[in-house]
């Protein structure tokens, strides 16, 4: 049976020694990643939504390197919104740069109420090349 082993950023923010958690834990040849919002390294949120979208797919980024993985490597992708009927527009023209073209993952959109100060966060579960 395969260990769990926690993954974390070489600048690793403020946010997961406050809350307590780890940025992914690696089982096998998965990468479960735990949600990634737009916080800069002190866990204050971007200020402007569509930046708040892009700092969390690049700390997303951040976590899948760590992993010595990428985005090409993704599995399934679940994103949380606070207001999704008026954050579409941004949330998709920021994912399309990080998704430029096909194959995409599979891909679920959650709307909520709360995110903790954060309008936006994005989890996933890829798996590690090996």
């Amino acid at each position: 049976m395969p260990t769990s082993t926690p993954v974390f950023p070489a600048n690793r923010h403020a946010l997961y020694e406050a809350h307590r958690y780890s940025a992914a834990t690696r089982s096998g040849d998965l990468l479960f990643v735990s949600g990634q919002v737009g916080g800069r390294e002190d866990g204050t949120p971007e200020p402007v939504f569509a930046d708040q979208v892009r700092r969390a797919y690049q700390n997303l980024q951040a976590v899948l390197a760590a992993a010595e993985a990428g985005l090409e490597d993704i599995i399934d992708v679940t994103t949380f919104h606070t207001d999704p009927e008026n954050q579409v527009g941004d949330i998709m023209a920021v994912r399309a740069e990080f998704f430029p073209e096909a194959p995409y993952p599979n891909w679920t959109a959650v709307g909520v109420n709360w995110l903790s100060g954060f309008d936006f966060e994005i989890k996933v579960i890829a798996r590690i090349p090996s």
